[in-house]
């Protein structure tokens, strides 16, 4: 039968299942096949918090989705105009995000009994027109994958678990999407298996098959490739392009890379890829504990290494200590920190903002340290380049505050040229700066207040470290009450003189009256909100810090040139008490803390609410 091809600007999929059902595999070689056709794309990966699950349980549902289309996006979206519920716990756990008259891809062959018992159906929704609104397609997807199978030697449980391809080869069909490089990725991982290779490619083609013979589709749709930029792209997630600016960061600084790191959700996969890059000099390090890998690097610091640690909140909390040590010693050290929800354990897999005023303020003692937070996945690439660049030049320890959302977050990513890529080389002490020969350790450059960079073992530069106060030049031990003051007010003009560029706004008439301001990872939905705001004829201003300490010198400026500053966090308004205390703004705080980014449709209403009440 001949099909229609619906054109579309943009689909919203999202992929939900149990947590061993291969959901985010199923949504990655997706987004892979997204990427290559060069649509632009943004993702939201959604993973359990429970290890194991039982299985089919809401508690398990693992869920992927993918906002793609043929011009720029901002956001995952903020719902699905597709689910593909796998199970009856993933129908429940995500039929509430889906809008009236979406469509709706279920599994019927796991609507049993028990399986619609086990999340409290009392009846199966399938047969009882409770979906009514939605368009749903009723695919017996596991029979069908197992009958596609039948030829291979696979027990039925084997056969059943590649059900997800089967469900990718289908969606792979009904958008036109390329199934080239997903054939040659399931070759790849299963090569020392393959029967195991050939049958999940088998039920990859078989799920396209039976979207181009089956009469439940119809129609199939595509979304054209994305006008970018030029360039060479490849899809980033947040935690890939951090990893890959360590690297960047190493090489144009010319300091061989130590990470030193304890494995914690959702920093790990900095850890894994970083341990994949040992031809560039790249040294990794898993200690037994938080406080041991931050002592490693700050260690690797002292022997002239680029010093990594990276963790989530509950370790930066373990790591304070030697964290101030670095600040004593004024030592480069950079440390990661991939927000995650708390307090303490908290929501291990679910994403806040709510770290800064712990990077801020969470040492003993007067220990100021710059903050600089990436906004987007790949550009947790160049917040990595410029948190090395002040570590190196102002000798100082930095925290690169990601988040979840960022990290698991994937979008496309222009690969820039070396030449791009700024120097950011720093030249070790290797004579003695004293006036009589001797090797003064806190003899300052009078531009960056930086303190020498001397490599342990060369000759003459011999010098005291620790966390005791220390004289002024000599570094000596000292306990002398005006010489620990000129310390502390040196070490926090220090880092209120680092460089950073101004705080740029967006405000196409300049006539805007209302400031949207954020940081980190609001910016895509913020942006997004913006857009909807200005489409129907509002007038609004954004901005966004990138560096939250020391913030830009015109901060204060931009702030008071508007009626409204609204500021959204992820948070219970942390940066708007900084923002309030420093310059005696009143910021319109809007905060929500429910593990998960805002929604664009959300912030949008907010905003227009500040803007109506400025009238």
């Amino acid at each position: 039968m001949t099909k229609q091809v619906q054109q579309l600007d943009r689909v919203i999929i999202r992929f939900a299942g149990d947590s061993g059902d291969g959901m985010q595999l199923t949504g990655d070689r997706f987004t892979a096949g997204t990427a290559e056709f060069g649509n632009d794309l943004s993702t939201l990966p959604n993973f359990p918090a429970e290890i194991r699950a039982p299985a089919g349980t809401l508690p398990g549902v693992s869920s992927f989705q993918l906002h793609f289309a043929d011009h720029d996006i901002l956001t995952p979206g903020d719902a699905p105009n597709v689910l593909v519920a796998m199970n009856p716990a993933a129908l429940k756990a995500n039929l509430g995000d889906l809008p009236r008259g979406a469509d709706l891809i279920v599994n019927i062959d796991e609507f049993t009994k028990r399986n619609l018992q086990k999340v409290g159906y009392a009846a199966n929704p399938l047969e009882d027109d409770s979906l009514s609104e939605w368009r749903v397609h009723a695919v017996p997807l596991t029979s069908l994958t197992v009958k596609a199978l039948e030829g291979f030697d696979l027990s039925k449980k084997d056969a059943e678990r590649s059900k997800n391809m089967f469900a990718l080869g289908l969606l792979s069909w009904l958008y036109h999407r390329p199934t080239e490089q997903t054939i040659r990725f399931l070759e790849q991982k299963f090569a020392k298996k393959p029967d195991l290779a050939k049958a999940n490619v088998a039920a990859f083609q078989a799920g396209w098959n039976f979207g181009e013979t089956t009469e439940s589709f119809s129609v199939s749709y595509e979304v054209k490739p994305a006008r970018l930029t030029p360039g060479v792209y490849r899809n980033i997630s947040g935690n890939q392009a951090l990893a890959y600016g360590l690297i960047a960061a190493s090489v144009q600084s010319k300091l061989p890379l130590f990470l030193g790191s304890y494995p914690i959700t959702p920093a790990s996969d900095i850890l894994h890829e970083l341990s994949k890059h040992k031809r560039f000099g790249i040294r990794t390090f898993q200690a037994e504990d938080e406080i041991a890998g931050v002592g490693a690097a700050l260690g690797a610091a002292f022997g002239g290494a680029l010093g990594v640690t990276t963790t989530s909140g509950p370790g930066v909390a373990l790591k304070a200590e030697t964290v101030g040590l670095a600040v004593t010693t004024e030592l480069p050290l950079i440390i990661v920190d991939v927000q995650r929800a708390g307090p303490s354990t908290g929501m291990p897999t679910k994403t806040e903002q709510t770290d800064l005023l712990m990077a801020m303020f969470g040492r003993n003692g007067e220990s100021p340290l710059p903050i600089v937070a990436p906004m987007s996945p790949s550009d947790c690439f160049d917040s990595a380049v410029e948190a090395v660049r002040i570590a190196v030049k102002y000798r100082t320890p930095v925290m690169l505050l990601s988040d979840g959302y960022l990290a698991n977050g994937s979008e496309p990513w222009r690969l820039p040229e070396v030449a791009e890529l700024p120097d950011i080389s720093q030249e070790f002490t290797t004579e003695p700066n004293g006036a009589d020969g001797e090797f003064l350790p806190f003899k300052r450059d009078t531009e960056t207040l930086a303190r020498p960079w001397a490599i342990p073992g060369t000759p003459g530069l011999e010098h005291r470290i620790g966390g005791i106060e220390k004289a002024d030049g000599t570094g000596n031990i000292s306990y002398d009450p005006n010489n620990h003051d000129l310390m502390v007010r040196t070490r926090a003009a220090k880092i209120d003189g680092i460089d950073v560029p101004d705080l740029e706004v967006d405000d196409p008439d300049g006539d805007a009256r209302v400031l949207v301001i954020g940081w980190g990872s609001t910016y895509g939905p913020i942006a997004a909100a913006v857009r909807r705001i200005r489409k129907s004829g509002g007038k609004v201003a954004q901005a966004h810090l990138r560096h939250l300490n020391p913030l830009p010198a015109n901060t204060g400026e931009v702030l008071k040139r508007y009626d409204k500053v609204l500021l959204p966090e992820i948070n219970l308004g942390q940066l708007a008490l900084l923002l309030r205390a420093r310059y005696l703004v009143d910021v319109i705080s809007y905060n929500r803390v429910r593990g998960l980014p805002f929604k664009a449709e959300e912030l949008a209403g907010v905003i227009q609410d500040v803007i109506d009440s400025d009238q």
